[in-house]
């Protein structure tokens, strides 16, 4: 690259700038993928010769992302083997306290998320923490959030808890030489656990009491019309289209069930209406019965289903509308989401409440609750459009649940003890997990999140760029200008500014952009560049003021019928009591 320099930087200095801004703009204020963006950021990088190929790739080929791709298929194999859906059955209980619940879930949440892809966690907790907080009379809003926050705080306990602490690790390793335990952050991560667990419940006034989105989809019949087809209705003989019931006022023609009970869904164009055909309308009850008359239909007297009894070979499937999803501020009727994947939009709520209007109608939202009907039991593959809960696929829990609890085991004691370095334990923990087939190859394919591992291979192409160009200098020198030189505080401002970034972006960019300043800052200021790495560590995966702050908030956004402002009510205290503790043990631990 040039030595063009402007302002004191050079040239390079200014093209990564530039990059790193458009970038958060791009995730802030486009629907684009985050794997898009990062991909493109590297791109620049590369097309402006601000890094070079190897420089660029060598993302790709950082054995911390490769260890974080391997851990897919070695958590695969945990999930379909029932490790996880055996301990989330058995672990809850029944506490007697809102105290003793958040105690009951956080704990055992982090615990799973220390070794675990947290929102694999938060996933399969979700429905459980549905039913159990019904069980205990608790609205799902006030353990949904505390679930979110555990997930993260258990991350931090392990380096292969959670991204930001492989990225940095392996950081750390290529400037010093010095590889970091698996267990290096576990007592700052279980202090600081500690910490969040108790200012949870002390501060358990700030959680919303929201209604749950699901109970307003608990009776099918209050959101579904069911009409019969009379023998001498004047539309026997002609099609949904040519008699326009198909779309009607405020609402939608969902499935004809035939009197040998075929069920047709979706309806098609064409499909001919024949006498005893029962319609099933969902949408605006009053709009639909009203319409009743003037099309010739009366009223069935049989119920089509409820929530405790659907039909063999149809299933009702809830899902979110994710953060970023091509649905928002759309309509299902603009979209071809429903001949795409064979299903049909029943009913929309939001934030607890039924929208009680044509669900095709309806301009959707992030965290809008969809009920959907699908003739598979399995849920649907819409990419990152919706987020689905309710996966009727079961494993058998048997003796390959123990199987692959030992090979996981083992993964982390041969890495702890320093019998193999971590990737090699991860690739012989994988390795074992196909051979005794805890799980497929193709399961292993699929467990794979290629746009994840994309997100992380640009996260530490950027934190190379910020070194190799000068800028994580030059930004350490003006924290020092700022700070003075005492490390202490040194430290609090960069754990400060790494926990508000990661509100916005992911915490592994996040991550990968404050370590060479982090570092840079240690050495400037005589510390010990651990401390500052183990504290960065922290506070980048502490997250708490908003939804977007981590995908595991995104996760339970529309299930506790959450708003933006509930995040950050309880968010706000939340991150700054975690940095004092942070800053607190980090310092203790590992002396300044």
């Amino acid at each position: 690259m040039p030595e063009i320099e402007l302002l004191g930087l050079t040239l390079g200095a200014w093209i990564t700038i530039a990059t790193v801004l458009t970038m958060f703009t791009l995730l802030l204020c486009t629907r684009l993928a985050a794997d898009i963006v990062f991909v493109g950021g590297m791109a620049a990088l590369l097309c402006t010769n601000t890094l070079s190929a190897k420089e660029v790739l060598g993302g790709l080929s950082s054995p911390s992302v490769v260890v974080i791709g391997v851990l897919f298929v070695v958590v695969a194999g945990l999930i379909h083997t029932g490790v996880l859906q055996w301990i989330v059955k058995n672990i809850l209980g029944t506490p007697g306290s809102y105290a003793g619940a958040v105690t009951r879930l956080m704990l055992p949440v982090a615990a799973l998320s220390s070794v675990l892809s947290n929102t694999t966690v938060v996933a399969l907790f979700i429905n459980v923490v549905k039913l159990w907080s019904r069980k205990l009379g608790i609205a799902p809003s006030r353990l949904l959030i505390p679930l979110s926050y555990a997930s993260g705080m258990g991350g931090v306990c392990t380096l292969i808890g959670t991204p930001p602490n492989l990225i940095i690790s392996s950081f750390y390793t290529e400037e010093t030489g010095v590889a970091l335990s698996i267990f290096t952050t576990t007592l700052p991560g279980l202090f600081c656990l500690g910490v969040g667990v108790i200012s949870v419940i002390a501060m358990q006034r700030l959680l919303p009491e929201n209604k749950s989105s699901e109970s307003s989809f608990e009776a099918v019949s209050e959101y579904t019309v069911e009409l019969l087809v009379p023998a001498d209705c004047p539309h026997i003989g002609s099609t949904i289209a040519e008699c326009r019931l198909d779309h009607v006022r405020g609402g939608q023609l969902v499935e004809i069930i035939r009197f040998d009970r075929e069920i047709i869904s979706p309806v098609p164009a064409d499909e001919f209406i024949l006498g005893g055909d029962r319609l099933v309308y969902s949408g605006d009850i009053e709009s639909i019965l009203e319409m009743r008359a003037a099309h010739g239909l009366v009223n069935s007297t049989q119920p089509v289903y409820n929530s405790e009894e659907v039909s063999k070979g149809r299933k009702l499937h809830t899902a979110y509308v994710t953060f970023g999803s091509s649905l928002i501020g759309r309509r299902i009727s603009e979209t071809t989401l429903e001949a795409d994947h064979k299903m049909v939009l029943v009913a929309v709520a939001r934030q607890g409440e039924r929208v009680n209007s044509s669900p095709h109608e309806v301009e959707l939202r992030a965290g809008d609750t969809l009920l959907l009907e699908s003739g598979s039991l399995a849920a649907p593959e819409t990419g990152r459009d919706l987020q689905f809960f309710d996966s009727e696929v079961i494993p058998n829990i048997g003796w390959r649940t123990l199987l692959s609890s030992l090979i996981m085991l083992g993964m982390i004691l041969l890495s702890a003890f320093k019998v193999m370095p971590l990737l090699s334990a991860c690739f012989l923990a994988a390795f074992a997990m196909l051979l005794t087939r805890c799980c497929s190859i193709e399961q292993a394919h699929r467990a794979i999140n290629w746009p994840v591992l994309m997100v992380f291979a640009g996260s530490i192409c950027l934190g190379t760029a910020i070194e190799r160009t000068g800028l994580a200098q030059m930004l350490a020198d003006a924290l020092l200008q700022v700070c003075g030189t005492n490390p202490l505080v040194v430290l609090a401002v960069i754990c400060l500014l790494g926990t508000f970034i990661t509100e916005f972006i992911s915490n592994s960019a996040a991550g990968a952009m404050f370590f060479p300043i982090a570092y840079k800052s240690a050495l400037a200021v005589g510390a010990n560049p651990l401390t500052f790495c183990v504290a960065l560590m922290v506070a980048v995966s502490s997250s708490f003021a908003t939804p977007i702050g981590s995908p595991t908030h995104m996760l339970v956004y529309g299930p506790g019928g959450y708003r933006f402002v509930d995040f950050m009510r309880i968010g706000i205290p939340m991150n700054f009591i975690i940095i004092a503790a942070d800053i607190f043990i980090v310092s203790l631990l590992f002396p300044l």
